[in-house]
């Protein structure tokens, strides 16, 4: 089994490996002395997937100090690198030593990992500026409780579903009102055998060895008021861990409510595959299907926001995502890219983010200001979703943890082992510390 493991990760790296080639002609390779023109300007690279909204927000940054800063996207778009993939090209990167990265976004598992390349923030921020952030999104940004980056965007797990689709119900009203309080996962699967609806795949996740499968199997856990991880433990031999895992086990093999091809579905297949073939309902996070809408602009507009379903008896929950700010300790711009961090947390800038792209505020002040609060017809749900966020653990090794915990829980969804053996082989290949994976 573990020579298995071994040879996944050894291919995974290859790929990685060969991604890294183009992170280092755009970035790492020495710079041409044409390419910084005026040098009275300084220039910074910013490494995140950039978006439109990336790129008004740059545009705006560099308009405002014209002449002075300038910000240079370095894009690693997520339809082209799993997030996975996206940690190992930043990780070699600065294992190089590059100067070339000035600020980095990393998702707020990996904060702990990029801690040693980060410049400490907090001699640069004072708490009343801390204060502007929601504390569970500046909750993530602490190591050792030295402050080490910034929020850009939280997200929270959330379930997508096909307005247009369960109107064909009679009694949708019903059926919706309790969705945004949240199902049972019993009520889910009850409703899933209704005949109006047999023609639709009922329900994806991603299902693939990877983070976005670690999530769905955490908030199971989670939501039963035992959580996974307790300070530096994991708890894998428990029956709530059990039970979880049966329900994803169970989704794709008893009830069949979700397809078999999930196990090799990352996040962006979901999305592509439930907008092409009329999924019904969906897991992701907050505002990912804005980038779809050229295709599938009319679908789009028939999808609400829900809260994932709960087993009965426990309480909703779900993964507190998003992506933290960074400044690499190599930069030699720290100045400059303070200003950016500043300018990019802003509460003009993050609202900016949202209406472009649906990114959810990380700045506070963005939910107190009742007037904007008001004219966003999702942001108040949203928020209400966030209240019942739970994190996963702040740990320097969590991204190996993961990819362990992915590996097995892939395997019992694909029935390759059964879920107890599933569970104590990922708890022996954790403990035992010979399975380095990255």
């Amino acid at each position: 089994m573990l020579s298995r493991l071994f040879t996944v990760t050894n291919l995974f790296i290859i790929s990685v490996l060969i991604a890294c080639l183009a992170l280092f002609v755009l970035v790492l390779a020495p710079a041409d002395p044409s390419e910084d023109g005026d040098d009275t300007v300084t220039r910074i690279h910013f490494a995140d997937n950039i978006s439109a909204a990336h790129r008004k927000l740059i545009e705006r940054f560099n308009e405002k100090y014209r002449g002075e800063i300038e910000v240079v996207p370095v894009d690693l778009p997520f339809n082209k690198f799993s997030t996975n993939e996206r940690k190992q090209l930043l990780t070699r990167s600065f294992r190089s030593k590059t100067t070339r990265i000035d600020v980095f976004a990393v998702d707020l598992v990996w904060v702990p990992r990029f801690v040693k390349w980060a410049e400490p923030l907090s001699p640069h921020f004072t708490a009343a500026e801390r204060s502007d952030f929601l504390p569970y999104a500046l909750e993530s940004c602490y190591f050792d409780s030295v402050l080490v980056s910034v929020p850009f965007y939280i997200d929270i797990g959330l379930m997508y579903y096909r307005k247009d689709i369960l109107q064909k119900l009679p009694d949708y009203p019903a059926i919706e009102k309790k969705l945004q309080a949240s199902v049972t996962w019993e009520e889910f699967v009850h409703l899933s055998r209704r005949p109006e609806l047999a023609q639709h795949p009922f329900y994806l996740f991603p299902a693939d060895n990877y983070e976005g499968l670690v999530c769905s199997f955490v908030e199971a856990t989670n939501s039963q008021g035992a959580p996974l991880f307790a300070g530096d433990s994991l708890r894998l031999n428990t029956l709530p861990a059990l039970r979880a895992l049966r329900l994803l086990v169970n989704l794709v093999n008893q009830y069949r409510v979700t397809p078999p091809l999930v196990t090799e579905y990352k996040e962006i297949e979901v999305y592509e595959y439930a907008l092409a073939q009329d999924a019904i309902f969906f897991r992701g996070w907050p505002g990912n299907l804005q980038g779809y809408r050229a295709n599938f602009r009319e679908k789009i507009d028939n999808i609400g926001v829900a809260a994932l379903p709960h087993f009965e008896g426990a309480a909703p929950t779900s993964i507190f995502g998003g992506w933290n700010l960074m400044i690499s300790k190599d930069s030699e711009k720290k100045e400059q890219a303070l200003k950016f961090l500043r300018f990019i947390t802003s509460k003009e800038m993050q609202q900016m983010m949202y209406e472009e792209m649906g990114y959810l505020p990380a700045n506070r002040r963005v939910y107190e200001d009742q007037a904007y609060f008001a004219s966003q017809p999702e942001l108040p749900y949203l928020h209400q979703l966030l209240e019942q966020g739970t994190h996963r653990p702040a740990l320097v090794e969590y991204t190996k943890i993961s990819d362990i915990l992915s590996f097995y829980i892939k395997k019992a969804i694909k029935l390759e082992l059964p879920p107890e053996q599933a569970l104590q082989s990922a708890q022996e290949a954790i403990r035992s510390e010979k399975v380095l994976v990255n």
